[in-house]
């Protein structure tokens, strides 16, 4: 709709500058939104603001002007003028009802992407395969498999990268440990962080044992068989851990996901070459670097992106270029977006400007760090275990699904086990995630059981059993869906603000697409949700005596049902048909 409204906006300055009233040349970035009071409408836009100036006219004056050279559409009952300038268009119930049943009918929702479908890699999780998976890998693993679903509904190919750190000098301490005990290896590997503590400890005691991991780190990266078999086994025994974590998380990862660092050691070398014939590089104490005029220090000099080592290593930095050729060249990506830290910012800032430079991407190929901040504990500090210790991300998720049996069974303790452990499956594991999502991205938050476990608020509880409220509605009905017969017609208060909401769910899917910001879709179905309530306190369903009526308001439950089940999927929750 506010695509809509622009395009009418856009007509009307056209006709405006035919006729002489506004000045040629003009380009304005043409801004509609949502109001939050509905008695200014449904949409509003200031343009008659930004353009009062070089147009030499009043806000006002040139408003009037604006709205007497608007096209007539169906759509739009009435626009006016408030305030200072500000233009309220008024959408038209009957074309709102009938773009809800058209949404209604549709397996999309009538949801489509603006603009060409495109190739978008997404860089996520990525855990260092030396131990298990922690609570620093959560964001990056549930943030990015969010905005992955989102663009897989939107019609983008999406191609998943775990790029796991497999690779580099602490995998000699690891063999070197395996080679030693290679009795107890397999059931002391079930314990990854443990056996990374015993193999350091045996490092940093033993010189012996210190002398033969670097030997075989010099080992492996020569390719010696041996080395390469206790490699691929650490490996895979590492990488089931991770596949067990994103199992019990549903996100949408497995193993032919899988591109580690290793994935490009063979192309390093060329990899420093290539920037040496472009005239990129330049030596500093013996390292290979590349200087960009446009990153300094302090002291006002230019920082090095440093590509390889004095003695010969490569860095994280070569891996990445790497990557992004491969994903450019070979993949085919529009799009690359990089699930990691925010305080790796400046590291993909450099790394990007570099590719390019190299011509290692393709001009059109965008580019792009989707930054997290840190999730804390209930203090504010680093989440950590009681001794201080990094905390398991398996144990977190045991831990939130006990909680969650423990609180379904509190309220339901009739229920049969088996449908207390789904549901508090469902209900723990989303939790967490959602207590994530519904955070900007960008910002640290407190991690806090007792809030996301909640039925109040905007937590996973609260959405999840809002939806098994509308279904509850049709199992008394004792009918489908696509059951239903009648048509849409708006006429209370909340009738309109709950028709006004859906309407909204493909604009919303667009934000999240183009921003990577999950955020934005928790929001809009906590919105939907508290408005669904609304409608269902004021606008009897099951009881109305009116047919037509009647059948309106179901129809309205069953999209507003089929939106929130939709929205919870693509955010990587799992609906509950009962609660």
């Amino acid at each position: 709709m506010k695509d809509t409204i622009r395009h009418l906006i856009q007509h009307a300055l056209s006709s405006l500058v035919a006729t002489g009233e506004l000045p040629a040349g003009l380009t304005p970035s043409i801004q509609v939104e949502n109001t939050k009071d509905k008695s200014n409408g449904d949409f509003a836009s200031n343009i008659a603001m930004m353009l009062a100036k070089p147009a030499g006219l009043k806000p006002r004056e040139l408003a009037e002007k604006i709205v007497a050279a608007l096209p007539v559409d169906s759509q739009i009952s009435k626009v006016e003028i408030a305030g200072p300038g500000f233009l309220n268009f008024f959408q038209n119930s009957d074309a709102l009802a009938q773009r809800l049943e058209a949404a209604l009918a549709d397996a999309q929702l009538a949801v489509r992407k603006n603009g060409p479908a495109q190739t978008v890699v997404i860089d996520l999780s990525s855990p260092n395969l030396a131990k298990e998976m922690h609570v620093g890998h959560l964001r990056s693993t549930i943030i990015g498999d969010a905005v992955a679903r989102v663009l897989e509904f939107l019609g983008d190919t999406v191609i998943r990268q775990n790029h796991v750190g497999d690779w580099g000098t602490q995998f000699g301490m690891l063999l070197a440990f395996m080679e030693e005990n290679p009795a107890a290896a397999e059931s002391e590997l079930s314990d990854l962080e443990g056996f990374y503590r015993a193999a350091k400890q045996r490092f940093d005691a033993a010189p012996a044992f210190a002398e033969r991991a670097r030997e075989l780190v010099v080992q492996l990266q020569a390719g010696d068989a041996e080395c390469l078999r206790l490699w691929h086994r650490f490996n895979d025994i590492s990488l089931s851990h991770c596949q067990k974590v994103y199992d019990r998380l549903g996100v949408k990862l497995s193993m032919a996901d899988v591109k580690g660092e290793s994935a490009y050691n063979a192309e390093l070398p060329g990899i420093v070459e290539a920037l040496r014939s472009k005239g990129l590089l330049t030596e500093d104490n013996g390292a290979q670097c590349v200087f960009l005029d446009d990153f300094k220090n302090a002291e006002g000099n230019p920082l090095p992106v440093i590509v390889q080592k004095a003695g010969g290593g490569y860095l994280y930095a070569t891996t990445d270029l790497a990557a992004m050729r491969y994903r450019s060249a070979v993949l085919k990506a529009d799009r690359a977006l990089y699930f990691v830290d925010q305080r790796q910012a400046l590291h993909f800032q450099m790394a990007f400007e570099v590719a390019r430079r190299a011509g290692f991407v393709h001009p059109g190929m965008q580019l792009e760090h989707m930054g997290f901040g840190t999730m804390n504990g209930a203090d504010g500090r680093p989440f950590k275990t009681r001794d201080g210790g990094t905390v398991k991300l398996i144990d977190l998720l045991n831990e939130a699904e006990e909680r969650a049996y423990a609180l379904v069974k509190g309220k339901n303790p009739q229920l049969d086990e088996p449908s207390l452990r789904h549901i508090a499956r469902a209900v723990g594991i989303g939790a967490v995630k959602y207590a994530d999502l519904s955070k900007h991205r960008s910002s640290d938050y407190r991690f806090n059981f007792e809030l996301m476990l909640s039925f109040e608020g905007n937590t996973a509880p609260y959405l999840l059993y809002a939806y098994t409220r509308i279904t509850s509605i049709f199992r008394k009905l004792g009918q489908s869906i696509e059951q239903l017969d009648g048509q849409i017609s708006l006429h209370s208060e909340q009738e309109q603000a709950l028709a006004g909401k859906l309407a909204q769910f493909a604009e919303v899917l667009g934000n999240v697409a183009d921003k990577g910001e999950p955020h934005l879709l928790c929001a809009y179905l906590y919105d939907l949700a508290g408005l669904f309530s609304s409608f269902y306190e004021h606008c009897p369903i099951l009881a109305c005596e009116d047919p037509q009526q009647r059948s309106s308001r179901l129809r309205l439950a069953a999209l507003c049902g089929r939106t929130l089940k939709q929205g919870l999927e693509l955010l990587g929750l799992q609906p509950l048909e009962r609660m």
